[in-house]
């Protein structure tokens, strides 16, 4: 089985890493939902990718002053007063409103969507009995004292969150190793791969899975893994030629911004 994992959400379709694309990616039947955590000036855990606010909200217009600067540098109450769906609606960054994709009232429900808590997200995950991966961001620097696999841990103990709901990675591996050690029931991958896709190091396939950049990945690879005793997902893959090429290759998950695309190979009976 080939796990459909929904990259930020269903990003094609929504505002990425907002409940709207979280919600979605459960109704069009994903596997799983990758979600990005990072850290706010109060120590709060929040779902955002980008180092800073301005690709996602509207903090420009709400602090043009602190536009440019990093997102550990606010308040949970900051980040959440601003707007984090309506640029989806002006950017169209995957042209899925322009092809009709995108219904009117999906449409209206992005406008004022906020950004997130891990806390709501988990929440979301447990009472669906989903699946999640949290990527842990780099701590920005004005936050590097905090401990953010400590935080993310008591969330999900605060929560009681199942463990086999629960995949946690990061491209920092000491981050990953210090879950290895404090929750050895939590399943951990390791990120490899520049977003160029100029190279990649499986290291000394320390890690039983990798999540691999797609761009700098082939079968050889993904059969030297296996040859470890690791597994292999990859991201972040949109065509549907590449979906299948790389399905028939063995691997174990594919992280896409169109999981719609990807239920439909997978489970085309569906």
């Amino acid at each position: 089985m080939i796990l459909n994992i929904a990259h930020r959400g269903a990003r094609s379709l929504a505002p990425e890493n907002t409940m709207p694309a979280i919600r979605k990616a459960w109704e069009i039947g994903a596997d799983a939902v990758e979600i990005d955590v990072g850290i706010t000036r109060d120590g709060q855990l929040i779902i955002l990718h980008d180092e800073t606010l301005q690709r996602t909200t509207d903090v420009l217009r709400r602090f043009p002053d602190r536009a440019a600067d990093a997102c550990s540098t606010f308040t949970l109450e900051e980040i959440r007063s601003l707007d984090a769906g309506s640029w989806f609606i002006d950017a169209d960054p995957f042209g899925q409103i322009a092809a009709g994709k995108i219904s009117q009232a999906e449409l209206l429900q992005f406008k004022g969507a906020f950004v997130p808590t891990l806390a709501e997200v988990l929440a979301y995950v447990k009472e669906k009995s989903w699946q999640v991966n949290i990527e842990l961001k780099q701590a920005m620097q004005s936050v590097e004292h905090l401990p953010i696999t400590d935080a993310v841990l008591q969330c999900i103990a605060h929560l009681d969150v199942p463990p086999c709901r629960l995949s946690i990675s990061s491209f920092d591996h000491t981050y990953i190793r210090d879950i290895r050690e404090k929750r050895p029931d939590i399943e951990i991958h390791a990120l490899i791969g520049p977003a160029d896709g100029s190279g990649q190091d499986w290291g000394n396939y320390e890690f039983p899975i990798y999540n691999a950049c797609a761009d700098c990945t082939d079968e050889d690879q993904i059969r030297a893994a296996h040859r470890h005793g690791c597994q292999v997902n990859l991201y972040t893959v949109n065509e549907p030629s590449r979906m299948r090429r790389f399905a028939e290759a063995g691997i174990r998950g594919i992280f896409t911004d169109f999981p719609q695309i990807l239920t439909q190979i997978l489970h085309p009976e569906g």
